[in-house]
């Protein structure tokens, strides 16, 4: 074994163990869909408040349509759903921590869960609106500590203003105006300051107040509306391509067979073996990797050292070097704002890209002249059509795999730290840097890394079918989160099978980009109606 093999191979088991260990753990955390569900549901419970403008403008057919059933039972189910998944990572917490040494910091044994204890608030105020005030006071009284405690949380104090003012008679807390305001946000600030107007008599302020939810509603159900056009429209059209595509699948299928017949036939009256058969054949699904395949210059293990090489650079930037370049700055990343966050992020993944570029020149350049000239960067019509149909055909494919994923691992896996800053902020620079990474920079490199360089690599060596599933599984589990892994798996076999039809990565980049944008736009109509 010589010194390079060896070294390749020591990074390959630490590059497994924290892939491994990182999957593992994102075990451990809720999935980003189960956030966005309860983003979904403030913007229905925000939107069932709109009473309309006036004539001619009345909501109540579009609402039919796009709010089943009552929205309170729905967003109590949906709320309640959720609860019980923060409650179980809490405790699977807590049983972690109590496994340890008491030096190492158990103080989270016995404590309550701060996220569990907010989603009591809220649905706590979904009862109220619901007629269940009973159910209201109990689902407070489980926020607020059995034992009276010198300092009390922000959720207590806000549990103890809303059982005051939902118990019967109503107990009106000092500053409860201002808790309310401060700690709670959207559609349930405005239902806890209905009710405390109410008590206080304070018609003037109520009316002011249901004016300016009335804009915030109106606004919602127009945001509403516009992602489930999106949806329906996408699905739509995707449903209807994808059958085409099917169709035509089997009727080229059906073709072939037909002229092979012929051919056999023919070569039969002629009495010659049938070698017309072997003429007819076409490659699957018209895929065609020769001119691929004689591109790739290098050796199996060329592929191996690119990629261990790329992931140790991946983890070593991510886990080590922005971590300790923040820290030799002085900087707390607990502190950072959405902004600084955004920037860190950008600067983070600009980092990756020249790593991965340089890895990439370095590695290949014992093998080809210009060693990211080879690349099939080809624009043309075609390319630009591939990349736009497949995102179509791509939208219902791998939303239904990630249906069925959610209700797999339960809610489970964890998912884009990224989603959060979109969801939280509405600032027009730092979403402009976020739409540039996730738009832009991401597609344009993952596709070179994984499709230009690994799949063409890996269709020398392995048949086209196990190519596209090995470069897809490795693109999934780049993301490290177990909740992406078969989704993204769907969209890389995807990604994959348009690159090898259309020659090009300007088609991958184009459906790659296309569906990052896709999904942060769903994001920014999600977060914004509540900001």
């Amino acid at each position: 074994m010589t010194l390079k093999r060896l070294i390749l191979g020591i990074l390959t088991v630490w590059v497994v163990i924290v892939m491994t260990s990182t999957l593992l753990a994102s075990w451990n955390k809720p999935q980003t869909q189960s956030q966005l569900s309860l983003y979904q549901t403030d913007l229905l419970l925000y939107a069932a408040e709109w009473q309309g403008d006036g004539v001619g403008d009345d909501p109540n057919p579009w609402r039919q349509a796009l709010i089943d059933g009552d929205p309170f039972d729905n967003a109590i189910q949906n709320y309640r759903q959720v609860r019980k998944a923060a409650q179980r990572d809490w405790e699977r917490q807590q049983d972690a921590v109590s496994s340890v040494p008491q030096s190492s910091g158990s103080d989270l044994a016995g404590m309550p869960s701060p996220l569990v204890n907010e989603l009591d608030l809220r649905l706590g105020l979904l009862y109220a609106a619901n007629q269940q005030p009973s159910q209201a006071l109990q689902t407070w009284n489980q926020v607020i500590p059995s034992l009276a405690t010198e300092t009390e949380n922000q959720s207590e104090v806000t549990a103890r203003v809303l059982v005051g003012l939902w118990s019967d008679p109503p107990r009106l807390l000092p500053d409860a105006q201002q808790q309310l305001q401060t700690h709670l946000s959207g559609w349930f600030r405005y239902r806890a300051l209905q009710q405390l107007y109410d008590l206080q008599q304070r018609q003037s302020e109520w009316v002011r107040l249901h004016a300016t939810e009335q804009i915030r509603a109106r606004q919602a159900f127009i945001r509403l509306l516009l992602v489930s056009a999106l949806n329906v429209v996408g699905l739509g059209v995707g449903i209807v391509l994808l059958v085409i595509g099917i169709g035509r699948f089997f009727w080229q299928r059906y073709r072939r067979a037909s002229d092979e017949d012929v051919l056999r036939l023919s070569d039969a009256a002629k009495g010659q073996e049938s070698g017309g058969l072997s003429r007819a054949v076409q490659p699957v699904l018209g895929i065609e990797t020769s001119s691929l395949v004689n591109s790739v210059l290098w050796p199996p293990e060329t592929i191996w050292q690119v990629m261990v090489l790329w992931f140790t650079g991946f983890f070593g930037v991510s886990f080590l070097g922005v971590p300790l370049v923040i820290q030799g700055l002085g900087l707390n990343p607990r502190t950072f704002d959405a902004q600084m966050q955004a920037y860190t992020a950008l600067w983070s993944y600009l980092t990756l890209m020249g790593v991965g570029f340089a890895i990439l020149y370095l590695v290949l350049r014992a093998f080809v002249a210009q060693p990211l000239g080879w690349l099939p960067f080809r624009v043309s019509v075609k390319s630009v059509l591939w990349g736009l149909g497949s995102y179509w055909v791509a939208l219902p494919l791998v939303t239904l795999v990630s249906l069925l994923n959610q209700r797999l691992l339960q809610n489970q896996g964890g998912g884009n730290p990224l989603l959060e800053i979109i969801l939280q902020n509405q600032g027009g620079l730092t979403i402009g840097v976020l739409f540039l990474m996730v738009a832009g920079l991401a597609p344009f490199f993952e596709e070179i890394l994984f499709r230009g360089f690994l799949l063409t690599s890996l269709t020398r060596y392995l048949p086209v079918w196990k190519a596209v599933g090995v470069s897809a599984v490795m693109f999934a589990i780049a993301h490290l989160n177990l909740s992406d892994v078969l989704p993204l798996t769907v969209l890389g076999i995807i990604l994959g099978l348009v690159y090898l039809r259309s020659r090009s990565l300007i088609a991958v980049i184009i459906l790659h980009s296309l569906w990052n944008a896709g999904s942060f736009v769903g994001l920014l109509l999600l977060g914004g109606a509540l900001h």
